[in-house]
């Protein structure tokens, strides 16, 4: 498979593993849009083809004008599937690169999860409950109570079976994660530990958790997503046998 049609794959799986709430196209470009959250992955430009490359000064001001309308500020995310000249277009006038994250890959079977997991500290439960997971996540990611609804509705529109899993100390969550598969993919998402209970293994022991599960319900690929100075979520995800498949950018026009 060539490195463009991965990076098809993985988008389209990761568009379905954490939905908008909006979803429209211009030409082959995703307009994502999420009232409820303010994620920049919800809410922007995603061009998904390389050659679709016609109009683009008219197209970004089209989405400007949506993203306007909605409330929020313009962000294109500009992944190996972004024709250049767009990218060219973005540069010359000045906008912002920022946000760089890497997607990563792993064959699950070449992975020893179960003895990853043996090491890890406490194992995580999985749990049904979608509430109490939801307040778990706002806890664990210290995110403010009016977000509750918005990830509501996220969580609830995953169209892929998907498994929670939380930690907890003291009846207190401190950490959580999210296994969704997909066919033969499994993304691992909302990776979090409290920040009273890191570097415990804790994170290790989520993601191993929901990789083993994933890969006893028939996933073969594992991939997540770690923003690129996140030293700590890089070298763990490396050690555990990920590897970079492509990388991408948030650009915003200049203030």
């Amino acid at each position: 498979m060539t490195r463009l049609a991965v990076v098809r794959r993985l988008e389209a799986a990761g568009f379905r593993a954490w939905p908008a709430s909006q979803t429209e196209f211009d030409g082959t470009w995703a307009v994502r849009l999420t009232a409820g959250f303010p994620a920049k992955r919800l809410n922007s430009v995603n061009p998904l083809d390389p050659s679709d490359h016609l109009d683009i000064p008219a197209r970004v001001e089209r989405a400007a004008a949506r993203f306007a309308g909605f409330g929020r500020p313009l962000l294109f995310r500009q992944s190996p599937l972004a024709p250049q000249h767009l990218v060219r277009h973005l540069d010359d006038l000045s906008w912002s690169s920022f946000g760089e994250s890497i997607v990563f890959t792993a064959d699950l079977a070449s992975l020893d999860l179960p003895r990853l997991d043996r090491e890890s500290a406490p194992d995580p439960m999985q749990i049904e409950d979608i509430g109490r997971y939801i307040e778990a996540s706002l806890v664990v990611h210290e995110r403010p109570a009016e977000l509750r609804e918005g990830l509501t509705e996220i969580l609830e529109s995953i169209r892929p079976p998907s498994t929670l899993f939380l930690l907890e100390e003291a009846a207190r969550p401190i950490a959580v994660g999210l296994a969704i598969r997909d066919n033969d993919l499994a993304g691992v998402l909302d990776v979090a530990v409290a920040s009273g209970s890191r570097q415990r293994g804790i994170g290790r022991g989520i993601v191993t958790a929901a990789l083993a599960h994933a890969l006893a319900n028939g996933a073969r690929t594992g991939w997540l997503q770690v923003e690129a100075d996140n030293a700590a979520g890089l070298a763990m995800y490396r050690k555990l046998g990920f590897t970079e498949a492509y990388r991408y950018v948030y650009r915003a026009p200049p203030a």
